[in-house]
């Protein structure tokens, strides 16, 4: 399968190309949801490069620090050899370093022009999971993110150079970049549709919680096909992270609507002693 194609002496990857198509339908939807809530629009395309650039950079250093056993090298290789950090044309961008470094530019940019970062932040989620869903298809023109070996009628065939060693005796291998692309559509239009059907029963940032739940509970599952896993100190690096982040933003939405009904409660009683 070909990886790309030439423009002169410039060799252009389909892989580059998804990656920008997600990053144009991420960027389209929270334009239409900025505007839905009222939103200055302008605002969208003024922290795209914050975004971008940052995603890319956490993507890059994510997987210096949890590299996959595909790729033949452990960590210490990059810190031995920092110029091969930089050669992100040569492959390795973790998802999980992705959002944490959009996370971190949303979290300045929107300090920075004093915005309300969480109303942002769920501004912003929906369009995310898209971008994931396209970016995933990446994947598939690199013969990456495949699983364990499967007859099953929708195995996807892998050419003997991108097998594992010890996997050569296989032809064909579970989809993972076609689930989680699934997944990560599933979660967009599971985003959308509470937004729209919960109303003002929803805390500003609940949406970015609910899709911190939602992502890496699927991720987490989907590590266990996983061939190619990114080991540090003997455990599964972003399976563990998928865990942590999960557990983390369930006690966040339990806590935040919890202080909220008390506050509720308490307003309630105040407009009573006053009646």
């Amino acid at each position: 399968m070909a990886e790309g194609f030439k423009i002169g002496p410039l060799f252009i990857y389909f892989y580059g190309i998804i990656i920008a198509f997600g990053a144009l339908a991420a960027v389209w939807m929270s334009l239409k949801e900025a505007k839905r809530k009222g939103f200055n629009s302008d605002f969208v395309w003024d922290m795209v490069p914050w975004l971008i650039i940052a995603g890319i950079i956490g993507a890059r250093l994510w997987h210096v620090l949890t590299p996959s056993k595909s790729m033949g090298v452990g960590a210490e290789y990059y810190f031995t050899h920092p110029i091969e950090i930089i050669k992100i044309r040569q492959g390795g961008l973790g998802i999980p370093g992705a959002i944490l470094g959009g996370v971190i530019a949303l979290i300045l940019y929107t300090k920075k022009n004093k915005l309300n970062f969480f109303a942002w932040a769920d501004i912003i989620v929906p369009g995310l999971a898209l971008a994931q869903a396209i970016g995933r298809w990446g994947n598939f023109i690199n013969q990456e993110l495949y699983g364990k070996p499967t007859d099953l009628p929708w195995g996807i065939f892998i050419d003997k150079v991108h097998r594992l060693p010890e996997y050569m005796q296989y032809a064909h291998y579970h989809p993972l970049f076609l689930y989680e692309s699934i997944w990560n559509l599933m979660n967009m239009f599971g985003l959308l549709w509470l937004e729209r059907q919960s109303g003002k029963k929803l805390l500003e940032g609940d949406l970015l919680w609910t899709y911190l739940i939602i992502y890496p509970f699927g991720r987490f599952m989907l590590e266990f096909l996983r061939l190619d896993v990114s080991y540090v100190g003997g455990v599964n690096a972003n399976q563990v992270t998928m865990l942590v982040v999960m557990a983390f933003a369930i006690t966040m939405l339990l806590v935040r609507h919890r202080k909220n009904k008390s506050k509720i409660i308490v307003e309630e009683k105040v407009q009573d002693e006053k009646k």
